[in-house]
C-alpha cells in the first residue's frame, strides 16, 4: 500500500509561484508513475501533468503547458510540480497520485494511489 503526502499549497496572487511536493512512502517508488490532478470547488478533478517512472516522459494538460512542470527524485520518494505565471483559474485543490501503467495517462480512474490533496488558491 502506497502513502502520497502533498505539501506545498498556499495563497498567492496572480503571476506569482508555488511549489508542490508529493512524498511516498509503503511501497518501490520508481515502479510508479506519478501525477498531479486538480479539482476545482462544484468542478471534476482534472488531469494536470504525469511524469513517467524513469522522469524519461512528461505530459501536461493544455491548460498548464508552458507555465507548469513536473518533476520526480526517485532518491527522495518525491515528486514535484513547479508552478509559475499563475492564475486564478489554477485555484483548486491538488492531488498527487500513482499508477503502475495506463493507457490515458489523463483518466482519473487508471491512477491507484492518491494523496489528501493540498489547496493552492491565486488571488487576482
Amino acid at each position: 500500500q502506497v502513502q502520497l503526502v502533498e505539501s506545498g499549497g498556499g495563497l498567492v496572487q496572480a503571476g506569482g509561484s508555488l511549489r508542490l511536493s508529493c512524498t511516498a512512502s509503503g511501497g518501490t517508488f520508481e515502479h510508479y508513475n506519478m501525477g498531479w490532478f486538480r479539482q476545482a470547488p462544484g468542478k471534476e478533478r482534472d488531469f494536470v501533468a504525469l511524469v513517467t517512472w524513469n522522469g524519461r516522459t512528461t505530459y501536461y494538460s493544455d491548460s498548464v503547458r508552458g507555465r507548469f512542470t513536473i518533476s520526480r527524485d526517485n532518491a527522495k520518494n518525491s515528486v514535484y510540480l513547479q508552478m509559475n505565471s499563475l492564475k486564478p483559474e489554477d485555484t483548486a485543490v491538488y492531488y498527487c497520485a500513482a499508477n503502475v501503467g495506463y493507457s490515458d495517462h489523463a483518466a482519473s480512474g487508471q491512477y491507484d494511489y492518491w494523496g489528501q490533496g493540498t489547496q493552492v488558491t491565486v488571488s487576482s
